[in-house]
């Protein structure tokens, strides 16, 4: 069953046509990742979901709801959580208190504490570091923080962009296992990865990302067996 879908959606950074038609869908249970070089597009379809850029024109439609051009907040709501690259979290807040961001709709602070012990099923390490201040962590650290603070909403889609970016092998493969185990335990998930080998290996579906337009889709392993792709991104 769909839960995203986008139909000819554009998209405009000023005079910059940076989404030129984007079809995609994304069907509940799946991992589907995009992939494409630097500037291809990849990060401007996760911004234009949730409303961090408006589309020019086509349609976004999530849950069978039009949710083009929602507001951030209000895709948030709707269960839409968007990590975006390069983490962005609270440097001069605690893990506690970022985590607690994320959980900016709950008032019951029973809810609130149950959600900050399933992060911390997941990532353990946050919780031996709760009262350290987000901007004193190691990049893998903050990486974690920035996938629990999205998990304290209860998403029911998950949009990860870059979340291995600059980040040390095994903290990817960490990272990775992760993506996995919250997928088995039925998230939906939407991922942008650079590392283009790892996101096909997981991901049910993949789309290839050119200059704006989808060029191929396929189920993963199509993807990881298809020469143009294995040559462009898989070295």
């Amino acid at each position: 069953m769909s839960l995203l879908r986008l139909d000819r959606v554009h998209t405009f950074y000023g005079g910059v046509h940076a989404l030129k038609g984007i079809d995609l869908e994304v069907c509940e249970g799946e991992i589907v990742t995009l992939i494409g070089s630097n500037g291809a597009g990849k990060s401007t379809t996760l911004k234009t979901i949730s409303g961090q850029v408006k589309a020019k024109s086509g349609s976004i439609v999530y849950e069978g709801k039009n949710m083009t051009n929602t507001p951030p907040h209000v895709t948030a709501l709707a269960g839409i959580a968007h990590v975006p690259e390069g983490r962005r979290i609270f440097p001069r807040l605690t893990v506690k208190e970022n985590l607690e961001m994320g959980a900016f709709s709950v008032n019951d602070k029973k809810e609130i504490a149950e959600r900050m012990e399933r992060v911390f099923h997941y990532f353990p390490r946050l919780k031996e570091r709760l009262q350290q201040k987000g901007g004193t962590m190691s990049g893998g650290e903050q990486q974690m923080l920035a996938i629990g603070r999205a998990l304290m909403m209860k998403p029911k889609l998950l949009m990860l962009d870059e979340p291995s970016m600059g980040l040390a092998p095994i903290i990817v493969e960490q990272i990775f296992h992760i993506i996995r185990e919250l997928n088995d335990e039925g998230m939906t998930i939407l991922l942008v990865e650079q590392n283009a080998f790892q996101a096909l290996q997981i991901a049910h579906r993949g789309y290839v990302i050119q200059t704006g337009e989808i060029t191929m889709s396929g189920t993963g392993k199509e993807l990881l067996g298809n020469e143009q792709v294995r040559e462009a991104y898989l070295g």
